[in-house]
């Protein structure tokens, strides 16, 4: 898990302590047991709780193919990234929610960062529209399976968002023209706008809310 925003910037934690927040980065890969593990630990450490679970990770770019140019290896790191590191953090978290006291009407949350491509087919992007699609079935699971419990978890499936990173379509002329043609909004969505879908999810005002995907596309999916 990289420090550095990949477009370049301030580190997240660093813009937090800027705005009077406390923030901690903790090096981690989410494939490892271990290693999830140690942040739940972490964040009980610092905060007595784990109150919410926000799984962002992800890998795409080069490992991102039709089915037929997707190797094993490119399987198996998407899969590492994408679907491995959320369950063992999902599982990890719920372990621990499970033993604290209710606060509202909730032991915690999660937020799972899915995607428009978990919900339909994409072509030339095999693996990860896979993954995209368990990690929306995996959300459903766990609001069905710990909901008695006090657990709440929903997913929030960004559409196209600006965000300058390799890959980004609004870079390219004729993708950028697309995608203005196919968003019904009148612009492009921005990081704030998935920052505050998943804001809402954290937070006691969606207590009635679970096992949802929050698609925030400006409209594409009902397009």
């Amino acid at each position: 898990m990289r420090r550095e925003p990949l477009t370049g910037g301030e580190p997240t934690d660093a813009v937090i302590a800027a705005d009077g927040g406390d923030a901690e980065y903790v090096a981690a890969d989410v494939s490892l047991e271990s290693d999830c593990h140690a942040l739940v630990a972490r964040a009980v450490e610092r905060c007595g709780a784990l109150d919410v679970l926000v799984n962002n990770a992800v890998l795409a770019g080069a490992h991102s193919k039709p089915l037929v140019d997707t190797e094993p290896a490119d399987w198996d790191a998407m899969m590492a990234v994408n679907l491995r590191g959320p369950y063992l953090l999902c599982r990890a978290a719920v372990r621990q929610m499970l033993g604290q006291p209710v606060r509202g009407d909730a032991r915690g949350r999660i937020v799972n960062i899915t995607s428009q491509h978990g919900m339909v087919g994409v072509p030339g992007h095999f693996a990860y529209s896979v993954s995209k699609g368990g990690l929306v079935q995996m959300t459903r699971q766990i609001a069905v399976e710990h909901g008695r419990d006090g657990v709440l978890c929903n997913a929030v499936a960004p559409g196209k968002i600006v965000t300058g990173a390799a890959g980004d379509l609004s870079e390219e002329e004729q993708s950028l023209r697309y995608v203005e043609s196919r968003t019904p909004f009148a612009r492009l969505g921005r990081p704030d706008d998935v920052a505050e879908a998943v804001a809402f999810l954290a937070s006691e005002r969606a207590t009635y809310v679970s096992g949802a995907s929050l698609l925030v596309d400006g409209g594409w999916m009902a397009y």
